[in-house]
């Protein structure tokens, strides 16, 4: 976040749609791919230079252009001359901390995401920004690094799986939007397992690490959270759309995707009030640990109180103290300092102090 704001800050006083990579450079190089398709052909390739797309520009086939890597500002500029994107709207795209959003412009609707996913670890989340530009026949998307969650996608085109190959490029930037909202799922389900293990750990012996993975979860769910309630404006514009780039058969689809958001903000809310309890518990756990401890010790104390009394009492060394010369003066202060504690413990179990 400090790196962040840190980039952000190189853009003070330029004009605006100055195009300017703010975030972390997630790619050494620039890779662009594309999907060519319809109902009876498909055809994938990789691009080396961003010229080789012009053709497909004006193809009756919907064309799908993903590019990974936005810190080549030149290709992101190409890209907005070629399919003639306005600077602004470029801007956002090499600016990795948008909020999500959509705009609807005359010639395409731009749509800014947040994309989720685990981490090498296998443990931690991670995200990027995903941007989608949906024009009459084609769809850009801007990945900030390799790798992403469409595989599943990439597969139903080149099997012809489904209806995507006979539908539109509207259906292909909702295909997009739906994996993404989809995997929000595989995260959640992720967390669920890692709150019933951190009910296990409360349950038996919690330690700093239980609350280090409580922190960590309540961090990420509320950068989840950030991120997915802007979604449901994003689909909910869409569905209310009135550009012929989203056709009407599109509106189930949407409202059906509109149902997913809700669901997934309803879980993330749902996990953010049970980390908060959970947080509460392990607090409540410590301080009760600490409780017993503090009895524990309180009852010695009390108990070597009188005990310390009668040996200070029997130290000194007072010329005329009688039970000094008494043969039996030594077993009987053993018998007494006995006697008093075994009182006093009797008398604090039956209190039910400890």
């Amino acid at each position: 976040m400090d790196i962040l704001f840190k980039r952000a800050s190189e853009k003070a006083g330029l004009p605006p749609g100055t195009i300017v990579h703010v975030g972390e450079k997630k790619s050494e190089t620039v890779e662009i791919s594309l999907i060519d398709y319809d109902a009876t052909s498909h055809r994938e390739m990789d691009v080396k230079n961003i010229e080789d797309v012009l053709p497909f520009k004006e193809t009756p086939a919907v064309t799908w252009v993903n590019i990974d890597g936005l810190h080549d500002v030149d290709i992101i500029e190409k890209v907005g001359g070629y399919f003639n994107i306005h600077p602004l709207v470029l801007e956002d795209i090499v600016h990795t901390g948008q909020r999500p959003k959509f705009e609807e412009l005359e010639e395409y609707i731009f749509v800014i995401l947040r994309m989720f996913y685990f981490g090498t670890d296998g443990e931690s989340i991670e995200s990027e920004q995903v941007s989608v530009i949906l024009g009459p026949n084609y769809v850009i998307s801007f990945q900030e690094r390799t790798g992403d969650i469409f595989n599943a996608l990439r597969e139903r085109l080149r099997n012809g799986r489904g209806r995507i190959r006979r539908m539109g490029a509207d259906y292909l930037a909702y295909s997009l939007m739906d994996s993404i909202v989809d995997n929000y799922f595989v995260i959640l389900e992720r967390y669920g397992e890692q709150v019933e293990l951190i009910e296990e750990e409360l349950a038996k012996q919690p330690d700093t690490g239980t609350m280090a993975t409580i922190h960590r979860l309540k961090k990420e769910v509320v950068m989840l959270r950030k991120s997915i309630w802007p979604l449901r404006e994003i689909v909910s514009g869409l569905e209310r759309s009135e550009s012929e780039l989203v056709k009407e058969s599109m509106s189930i689809f949407l409202r059906d995707l509109y149902d997913h958001t809700i669901q997934v903000i309803d879980a993330v809310e749902a996990y953010q009030d049970v980390l908060s309890g959970l947080l509460d518990l392990y607090l409540s756990s410590i301080s009760n640990r600490m409780n017993e401890v503090m009895k524990v010790l309180t009852i010695f104390a009390t108990i070597f109180i009188p005990l310390t009394f009668i040996a200070g009492i029997y130290g000194m060394n007072f010329e005329y103290m009688p039970e000094l010369k008494w043969h039996w003066a030594y077993p009987v202060f053993w018998i007494v300092i006995i006697a008093v504690s075994a009182v006093m413990l009797i008398f604090f179990r039956r209190r039910k102090w400890f």
